[in-house]
């Protein structure tokens, strides 16, 4: 798959997850060691952590926690998107314990409160997210986003798997094979009308 095509086609998988094929610990693996390779400040390289969650009585539990999260959330902020991706992301909640694979990427220290801080926190570990989605994506698994729990309920999830308090999870990622292996770049609206070059011009 060349690079463009990569970048492209990286959706975010949820309908399309295989729930029957087990993810290999070797390809989880690896696609950290890509992930490790993502941009970051240099005194929070050593920071980064990954706990991927394969067991399915531990899976199964953290489901239930992200699912009680995710239900009323939904109801509050589902207007705010399409009826699609609505069902989709339904889908996924009501299936998640049985995705093959959930990562969670921690970062040892609690967030920062300084704006500022939190730039180079935050900055720190998204970009080597979406590395292991793309490294994911090369090996014909997808992934998405699933992260519900994190505001009100991070530390079940963190006493579940032996997740000290002082170490945070910053977000939550099904993984699987995919039923398809071939996506196609979603509609967008063409850079030029985004775009501007050494002079803000707002866009039509």
């Amino acid at each position: 798959m060349d690079t463009e095509t990569l970048l492209t086609t990286t959706r975010s998988v949820r309908r399309k997850l295989d729930l029957d094929r087990p993810v290999e610990e070797g390809v989880l693996e690896d696609c950290v060691r890509v992930a490790q390779q993502a941009p970051a400040a240099g005194i929070l390289l050593d920071a980064q952590r990954w706990v991927i969650v394969r067991d399915p009585a531990l899976r199964a539990e953290i489901a239930k926690i992200v699912r009680a999260e995710a239900i009323p959330t939904m109801a509050k902020y589902g207007h705010l998107t399409t009826e699609a991706v609505m069902r989709s992301a339904r889908h996924l909640v009501d299936n998640l314990g049985r995705v093959p694979a959930l990562a969670i990427p921690c970062m040892i220290g609690r967030p920062p409160e300084d704006p500022v801080v939190q730039n180079g926190y935050y900055g720190s570990v998204y970009p080597g997210i979406w590395s292991f989605q793309l490294a994911l994506r090369a090996k014909g698994l997808g992934s998405s986003m699933c992260a519900y729990h994190l505001p009100a309920r991070e530390a079940e999830v963190a006493e579940l798997l032996g997740i000290p308090g002082d170490v945070a999870q910053i977000s939550l990622l099904a993984v699987a094979y995919t039923t398809q292996r071939d996506f196609s770049p979603a509609a967008r609206r063409p850079a030029g009308e985004i775009l501007s070059f050494d002079r803000w011009e707002r866009p039509a």
